[in-house]
């Protein structure tokens, strides 16, 4: 027995395996990601397919021991990944799984072949996943779905590194506001602020010219529309959010401040869901900050919000990190791209619809943090 240390889906891993331990029996006896899959176990089928250390690999032939030191990154690793997200749902449309057997292998796969090989036509494609094998779907549906999505994401980003949420209730204080819209009107009763930094590889002088030009930057959140141009700082509009099967369209307005002296700005806004008579108002406040020399502008984003009617069910705070958690890191690969000169595809379904796994893991984990804080007396 030897004790090894790894880093498995960001989570670093201490144990003692034996030499002949595989990953994939350590993955799933010891540290029960399931989502791994054993065929083959003769490193043929590619259902065991992990991400170690950038690349994928079968973990039913990669000895654990052989990983100390390694970064791992299994299926359940990638339920907050944006452009798994955007696999997921494009091999549900175009019907490329059956019986699911083969798929998560064949997603860190099908992953991989988006991010390495952009100018891949379908032979290549094809040949790719000849160490993935399928005895259900015939792989068209498979082809059709990478190609689906490879020819959305040429030019975007690998990965945007967002900081984790923090969430805090606040009182409201009453806007003051040039126009009479009831987007300077707060609701009542308590809000929830969410706290959130992400950083994009752009001068702050030309993020910021994005953020002056309210359609475009609209165009970059998932879900969000405008109804027309910008009048002295008030625009009407709307947002699509989606949460599992739960779909609300709010309509309404808002108001834009921004401060270029400081590279800051402030949105306030509301809206109503007709479907479920539910209200919503809230506040965004940005600022700018320079990194790295310069090259680089890193985005702090406060969000104040209130719900009531039948979606303020949904205020809680494990579900709204998650979704929040989200909805910033695609509203950051759209910004990104917008501002590389690339177009971002805004005529898609909302792109912040929850993984129900991932959502009722939030939940649950934000559960037992709090009841151990409590019981430790911990704050």
């Amino acid at each position: 027995m030897k004790t090894i240390t790894l880093t498995v889906n960001g989570q670093e891993q201490k144990a003692r395996v034996s030499p002949r331990t595989s990953l994939a029996d350590f993955l799933r006896e010891d540290l029960n990601l399931t989502g791994t899959h054993l065929g083959c176990e003769h490193g043929v089928c590619g259902a065991c397919t992990v991400n170690l250390n950038g690349a994928p690999a079968r973990a039913c032939i990669t000895y654990a021991i052989a990983c100390d030191g390694a970064n791992i990154r299994t299926i359940e690793g990638f339920d907050d990944d944006i452009l798994m997200g955007e696999l997921r749902t494009s091999f549900s449309e175009n019907h490329a799984l059956q019986c699911g057997y083969c798929t998560p292998g064949m997603m860190i796969t099908a992953r991989d072949i988006v991010q390495r090989l952009p100018e891949a036509d379908e032979q290549r494609v094809r040949v790719e996943l000849s160490g993935n094998l399928c005895r259900c779907t015939g792989y068209v549906g498979i082809v059709d779905a990478i190609l689906e999505v490879k020819s959305k994401w040429d030019g975007r980003p690998d990965e945007i590194e967002a900081t984790p949420v923090k969430i805090e209730t606040v009182t409201p204080q009453p806007a003051k506001s040039k126009s009479k819209s009831t987007a300077a009107s707060p609701i009542g009763g308590k809000m929830t602020r969410l706290e959130q930094s992400f950083t994009v590889g752009h001068p702050r002088e030309k993020v910021w010219a994005l953020f002056e030009d309210l359609p475009k930057v609209a165009g970059c959140m998932p879900g969000a529309s405008l109804a027309g141009a910008p009048v002295d700082g008030h625009v009407d509009g709307s947002i699509t959010i989606k949460l599992g099967p739960i779909r609300a369209d709010f309509a309404g307005e808002a108001d834009v401040e921004n401060n270029a002296s400081d590279y800051t700005g402030i949105i306030r806004g509301a809206g109503l869901d007709k479907g479920h008579s539910s209200k919503a108002h809230g506040e965004v406040h940005y600022a700018l900050k320079e990194i790295e020399n310069g090259d680089a502008t890193q985005v702090d984003i406060t969000i104040a919000y209130a719900l009531t009617g039948p979606l303020a069910q949904f205020s809680r705070a494990g579900i709204v990190s998650s979704f929040v958690e989200q909805m910033t890191k695609t509203f950051a690969v759209n910004l990104e791209t917008r501002i590389s000169g690339k177009d971002v595809d805004t005529s898609a379904p909302v792109s912040t619809e929850l993984n129900v796994g991932s959502l009722m893991f939030s939940v649950l984990k934000s559960y037992f943090q709090n009841f151990f804080n409590k019981l430790f007396g911990k704050t």
